[in-house]
């Protein structure tokens, strides 16, 4: 690539995400800091020295780091095992491990309560009283969400332990390192920069995940009380520090993963000089290494499972009783016909459709710049276009607020119905929700185009370029066609937790018109009566959906995927 294209392409894609990726944060830092033009840490300070804002940010730091330690027990282990051994099903039980991905926690929620609740399923089973979900839902929490984030660890561990070098373990066990000892010694060391990156988004994600303890009804957390404070936006300072402690810790967590382990932080690591032997499993290893997948798997389809027997359940027709005692399709029939449900999917699709098509322009410029050029700071433009992943949703939602309530209130949009319908989420949220949809989702297209170009040779593309062809026509013809399984899925990626999003979708979308289908679930869940199972059936169709999309797209990438996943 030219160095002039190259500039060309790294300041315009600069200006986009600054525009729309930098000046939302600055909204929130400006709306903590500075009140009537005045800087002041009163605010700050006050979110601390509140008690109620105090408990709710310490209790989102137990949810993260209960959360990441429980996937970290689950993930770890099995991505050894599946790299050490060799066991009957082994291909099938890896693949299995992953469907977990296909539930938003929040929908799983639903079906979770059902199952571990008071007069739920496991208790009819054993004939107890137990509160396994924690009086206050903690526990609950925690578990649903590592038992959903789980295979974002074990992608980015699978993929660590794979580039480990044999040879230097094979050296540590000539000198008496074996054992336990040689794993924390050797191999944990080694694969310590892709637990790191996977960790820090499990964190992050678990940090600052608004549904799941919105359905759980744990509201003594920092995400819903962000929530509960979105009517306030314009007058109250507070919701403003309140989500700065969060993207601050956040994205110090972020810099910390890029100080201690650099690029190898969100990238690939390097491939191993030797590649490693997995071993055949014999005697007592080759019956419970597989029963351990197969417990995990089962485990974590638990709410899985829930949200697909409520959807099937007469109303009332599971309680205290071990599976619901009516069936019926008459849920799936009423969500389909319900008022908001067709008008939300048809939003969602238009939605998630803009935002692939503006990640595609987005993402490819920017791999191009990072992989086919030699220009100074490209790095610095693909940490900015990774960044997305270390800010939470919650926090980007609340800068799309405070960003439409500032456009919103200049002369010329007041003026002006178009203008208005435009930039004011309260009368139509879509720019916002497609901008906010395409940047949380860029890394994702910006990590499959790099891929597919550190793997295409570059000089198919000179010698184009030889022959006379201008930039365009080598990429229209040369380029694209190379990398086009890895566009297909990064765009499968970005459309479908695109049309699965909850924190933009529940604090953007202020109208019923304009909702998108994980809106409409969360609004029909709290519907009394017959709400949680009309949910429930919008939450498999949205399960059916996101499994075939990560099939698809674990196909074409294999252990690239866990890249994806990476901070």
């Amino acid at each position: 690539m030219r160095p002039s294209l190259a500039w060309t392409i790294f300041v315009s894609t600069g200006v986009v995400l600054a525009a729309l990726f930098l000046t939302p944060l600055w909204l929130v830092i400006r709306g903590g800091f500075f009140v009537d033009g005045e800087f002041t840490l009163k605010y700050l300070l006050g979110v601390f020295q509140n008690p109620i804002y105090a408990e709710g940010l310490f209790n989102s730091l137990k949810l993260a780091i209960g959360t990441t330690a429980i996937v970290t027990l689950i993930a770890v282990p099995l991505a050894w095992l599946s790299n050490r051994y060799d066991f009957a099903g082994k291909s099938v039980l890896s693949g299995l491990v992953l469907v977990p991905m296909i539930l938003p926690p929040f929908v799983g929620a639903i079906g979770f309560q059902q199952i571990l609740g008071h007069y739920g399923t496991l208790n009819v089973l054993l004939g107890i009283d137990f509160d396994w979900l924690g009086r206050a839902q903690y526990f609950g929490v925690i578990l649903l969400q590592a038992l959903a984030l789980y295979p974002i660890m074990y992608l980015n561990a699978a993929a660590a332990l794979a580039n480990v070098d044999p040879a230097m373990e094979e050296a540590a066990e000539n000198l008496g390192c074996t054992g336990v000892r040689k794993f924390l010694r050797i191999t944990l060391p080694l694969i310590m920069p892709g637990l790191f990156a996977g960790g820090t988004i499990v964190f992050i994600w678990s940090f600052t995940e608004l549904g799941t303890p919105l359905i759980m009804n744990y509201h003594r957390c920092a995400p819903v009380q962000v929530f509960d404070a979105l009517k306030e936006i314009g007058t109250n300072p507070f919701p403003y520090s309140l989500v700065f402690v969060m993207l601050s810790t956040s994205v110090a967590l972020y810099l910390v993963s890029k100080l201690l382990f650099g690029r190898e932080a969100y990238a690939m690591q390097s491939k191993a000089a030797t590649a490693s032997v997995a071993r055949r499993a014999v005697g007592w290893r080759s019956v419970v290494i597989p029963l351990l997948f197969v417990l995990v798997i089962l485990v974590a389809l638990t709410p899985h499972f829930g949200v697909v027997a409520t959807s099937l359940s007469v109303p009332g027709s599971w309680y205290r009783s071990v599976l619901p005692q009516e069936l019926t399709t008459a849920n799936y029939v009423e969500a389909l016909g319900h008022s908001m449900t067709v008008s939300s999917i048809r939003n969602s699709l238009l939605y998630s459709s803009l935002a692939v098509v503006f990640n595609i322009v987005i993402g490819i410029a920017i791999a191009m710049v990072v992989v086919r050029s030699k220009i100074p700071f490209r790095g610095t433009l693909d940490a900015l276009a990774m960044l997305p992943l270390a800010v939470p949703g919650l926090v980007m939602a609340f800068g799309y607020l405070a960003l439409s309530s500032q456009l919103s209130n200049l002369p010329w949009v007041k003026d002006s119905p178009f203008w208005q319908s435009l930039f004011d989420v309260r009368i139509n949220p879509t720019l916002f929700l497609v901008i906010a949809y395409g940047v949380r989702r860029l890394p994702f297209m910006v990590r499959s185009a790099a891929a597919g170009l550190q793997q295409t040779s570059v000089t198919l593309e000179e010698a184009a370029a030889n022959l006379g062809a201008g930039p365009v026509t080598t990429l229209r013809r040369i380029t694209l066609p190379l990398i086009t399984a890895n566009l297909i899925a990064g765009c499968l990626l970005t459309f479908s937790f695109s049309m699965l999003e909850v924190s933009d979708s529940l604090m953007l979308a202020q109208r019923q018109d304009y909702y998108p289908i994980t809106k409409t679930i969360y609004e029909l869940f709290r519907l009394i009566g017959t709400g949680k199972y009309i949910a429930s059936a919008l939450g498999v169709w949205a399960m059916v959906f996101l499994a075939v999309t990560i099939l698809g797209s674990s196909l074409i990438l294999g252990k690239k995927l866990g890249a994806v996943f990476r901070a």
